[in-house]
């Protein structure tokens, strides 16, 4: 006969030992890929998990994309750090987490005085099966492009 499932608890934080950083709910992440040769994954926690035994901790999350992973792929006034908040929930093991990032708005991004590797910024929400965003158009004016070339090209420039 199977043993039992232990029962699993929501944690309000929990301690990411080989980062060393606490995350809580609503925190977002960068998740090593499944793959190596791609860049890490963005995603945003929605709870955390455990079991009985606080040792197999679970993270719950919704997926950031990046343009090229979407069904229309990268476009021309994509930024560099551009993400989508997804409607793709998942659930990982919290030993996947690398490192924790902040995913900006566009309007706080732009203004940032200097963009680490932990920023991102988010303008679209993603639907992942339809490929429809929301909100489905932008206003790029000439002000707003320029800051985003500027921003793009600081990354551009710092090395990896």
């Amino acid at each position: 006969m199977a043993k039992p499932k232990a029962p699993r608890r929501t944690l309000e934080s929990y301690t990411v030992k080989h980062i060393n950083k606490t995350i809580r709910g609503g925190d977002c992440v960068l998740m090593r890929p499944s793959d190596p040769s791609k860049p890490s994954c963005v995603a945003k926690i929605e709870r955390i998990e455990a079991d009985g035994r606080g040792t197999n901790v679970k993270v719950h999350v919704r997926w950031y994309y990046r343009p090229e992973e979407s069904i229309g792929g990268r476009r021309q006034f994509h930024g560099s750090k551009e993400v989508f908040l997804s409607d793709h929930y998942d659930a990982q093991s919290a030993d996947t987490i690398e490192a924790k990032c902040t995913v900006h708005s566009f309007k706080s991004y732009t203004k940032l005085d200097a963009v680490g590797n932990d920023d991102f910024f988010c303008r679209f929400e993603y639907n992942s099966s339809t490929g429809a965003f929301n909100p489905d158009r932008v206003a790029v004016y000439r002000s707003v492009w320029s800051q985003l070339m500027r921003y793009t090209s600081t990354i551009w420039s710092q090395d990896y």
